[in-house]
């Protein structure tokens, strides 16, 4: 009874547990599970954590929107208009003497700035460079002297080109107008003093000593020579024109009164000691432009580049590089290879005797290149003159294609050793590995557009021959087995002595079969 009992009631009890699991089910998940709203208050009192946070204050008003007649906007409208009217002037049409752009001259700072003399204001009153200033006006006491003429001709005939002269700077001077017209006058005397002298009448004829200090063909006069090439040390060409026009009795407006005489005064920092043959026929402001603002840089570069060709149009290279920044990064713009793997591949290297170093041709697998003269100033003219083309957007870019094209071809002392070898390379320095090093920092950080290059096609002609696996093959065979004279009488000797073999077997067998 008692067992019967018992059972019942577990079953009671298990239907029971069905039924509330049922129940559970049924239920939404929101109402089987307790919520904050089911807390009681007393908890939120009871406890100081739980205490709601203070209403934030409103946010302070908008301040009013500015008068249109208030000093800021009146003032953002006078700048607006500055920046118009310097828009409408087109100050850079007329600049021809810039500052070195940072990334240049991080390169190599020496080569940019003038050890001895200031020419211009870029580096006027440089502690290093005041001791030239008593010689500047010695320079001009003795002009004075020689040609009878008061100082107030000339200091009229620059203050009448001050504004022509300053428009011509990226940095506008900011010194005086005073101080600016007399910087002038110094300078350009000064420098038609060291021209006449050198390339002109000599300096004795002009009143200077035998023993003077600057005024003299020895001393430190190749030191005022690279000083004075350099880009930020430059006068505008019409105020030395014009200055020297007033020396020799001539019109002030009369012009190309300077610039031969500056290139026989630069002539010795050509790259090159083949005689320059075209000079007499060099008209060196041809290509001046309508601007005129040309200086002795610019002069001598063109003197450089004398019947350059200009770039062939190459359209494979502008669709390939046409969304390509144009810088010159080495992995890029290498146009050609070093001497070393060309000299694998096949190709010889030969001498070519002109006065233009530029004038590279190739023809029948033999590269022929100008002699190029290296000196301890020739680092210093070719960044200058890289720097020029790279500021100045109205000239070509020839020498940085040049630089380029040589900076591909020597990689290291081996590819100069075989160049100094050829009679290509002639240097100064103390060791063809200074002169490795000279070619692979000379176009660092420099913006180069490879459409725009005159060896481009030669480059291209280049490549072809070296990826041809004969030309490959025949010049491995030529450097493994035929790179001594020895080796040449042996594989001689070995055809004569295998045709007299073979002669011989053959006549050995031909007796044979026909004995009579």
């Amino acid at each position: 009874m008692v067992a019967v009992f018992n059972k019942e009631l577990l079953s009671w009890y298990l239907i029971t547990l069905k039924l509330k699991e049922t129940v559970e089910t049924n239920l939404p998940k929101n109402q089987r599970e307790p919520t904050a709203s089911s807390i009681p208050l007393t908890l939120y009192k009871s406890d100081p954590e739980f205490e709601p946070a203070p209403t934030p204050p409103p946010p302070p008003p908008l301040p009013p929107a500015p008068s249109l007649d208030s000093p800021w906007i009146i003032s953002i409208r006078e700048k607006l208009d500055q920046a118009r009217q310097y828009e409408a002037s087109s100050p850079w049409a007329t600049l021809s003497i810039y500052r070195v752009p940072k990334s240049l001259r991080d390169v190599d700072e020496t080569a940019y700035a003038p050890q001895i003399v200031s020419i211009g204001p870029y580096h006027r009153g440089r502690r290093r460079l005041r001791d030239m200033d008593r010689h500047k006006w010695r320079a001009l006491h003795h002009a004075l002297t020689r040609a009878g003429h008061d100082v107030g001709l000339y200091l009229d005939a620059a203050r009448s080109l001050e504004d022509r002269a300053r428009a011509c700077y990226e940095a506008p001077p900011s010194i005086s107008a005073d101080a600016f017209v007399e910087s002038l006058v110094l300078d350009a005397i000064f420098a038609l003093e060291l021209f006449r002298g050198v390339a002109g009448e000599g300096f004795p004829r002009l009143g200077y000593a035998p023993n003077d200090p600057v005024f003299a063909v020895r001393g430190i006069m190749h030191s005022l020579q690279r000083d004075m090439i350099m880009l930020e040390n430059q006068l505008p060409l019409f105020v030395l024109d014009s200055i020297l026009a007033l020396q020799l009795g001539h019109e002030p407006s009369r012009s190309g009164l300077v610039a031969p005489l500056a290139l026989r005064f630069f002539d010795p920092l050509r790259p090159t000691d083949e005689p320059f043959s075209s000079a007499a026929s060099f008209d060196p402001l041809s290509d001046a432009g309508s601007s005129g603002a040309l200086h002795c840089l610019d002069v001598f570069r063109r003197s450089l580049l004398l019947s350059c060709p200009k770039p062939a149009s190459r359209p494979w290279i502008r669709r390939r590089w046409s969304h390509a920044r144009p810088v010159a990064d080495k992995r890029r713009l290498q146009l050609i290879h070093c001497v070393t793997e060309l000299r694998d591949a096949g190709i010889k290297f030969r001498r070519r005797k002109s006065d233009r170093f530029w004038d590279i041709k190739f023809k029948d697998g033999i590269l022929h290149i100008p002699r190029l003269l290296i000196h301890d100033g020739t680092k210093s003219l070719f960044l200058n003159l890289i720097a020029f083309e790279q500021c100045h957007l109205e000239c070509s870019n020839h020498i940085t294609s040049y630089v380029i094209f040589m900076d591909n071809l020597i990689n290291s002392e081996v590819d100069v050793g075989y160049l100094h070898y050829r009679g290509i390379i002639e240097h100064w320095l103390g060791n063809d590995g200074e002169v490795a090093d000279l070619f692979n920092r000379l176009c660092q950080e420099v913006v180069f557009d490879i459409n725009d290059c005159y060896l481009s096609e030669l480059s291209e002609q280049m490549n072809c021959y070296y990826n041809h696996r004969w030309n490959a093959w025949r010049a491995s065979l030529s450097h493994k087995y035929f790179n001594n004279p020895w080796a040449i009488i042996s594989l001689v000797a070995a055809v004569v002595l295998l045709l007299l073999t073979s002669a011989q077997t053959f006549y050995g067998i031909y007796a044979y079969y026909k004995p009579n």
